[in-house]
């Protein structure tokens, strides 16, 4: 099963994880990052280079997360989201929101609160 990238990362993005990705499966969008999951070989190699946790083999994402399985589908393959293999500075106040929980309805999809 592939990784998928869960609430944690919104307003965060930390990018340490595409860098190390092998198939290139992370799509970057506002403030979240999302993996296409036709093109993850579950490696886990993303998994231990996310400062937040985000990223969570799809078998194991908790039940208030298992909408995020669905969502790094539809993301990852959204016309305005595109491929990203080089590391970015992360967003600012990325430590503020790193500790915050229930980030959901913060989540821009194309400049506008989804």
């Amino acid at each position: 099963m592939p990784f998928v990238v869960t609430e944690a990362c919104i307003q965060c993005k930390y990018t340490d994880c595409v860098v190390v990705c092998p198939m290139d499966c992370f799509f970057e969008g506002p403030n979240f990052l999302a993996i296409n999951p036709d093109e993850c070989i579950d490696c886990s190699v993303c998994v231990p280079e996310c400062p937040v946790n985000a990223i969570i083999g799809a078998t194991e994402v908790a039940p208030e997360q298992q909408h995020f399985v669905a969502l790094n589908r539809e993301l990852s393959q959204h016309p305005d989201w595109k491929r990203i293999s080089k590391q970015k500075d992360p967003m600012p106040e990325h430590e503020k929101w790193a500790q915050v929980k229930d980030k959901l309805p913060l989540l821009l999809i194309d400049d506008k609160i989804a």
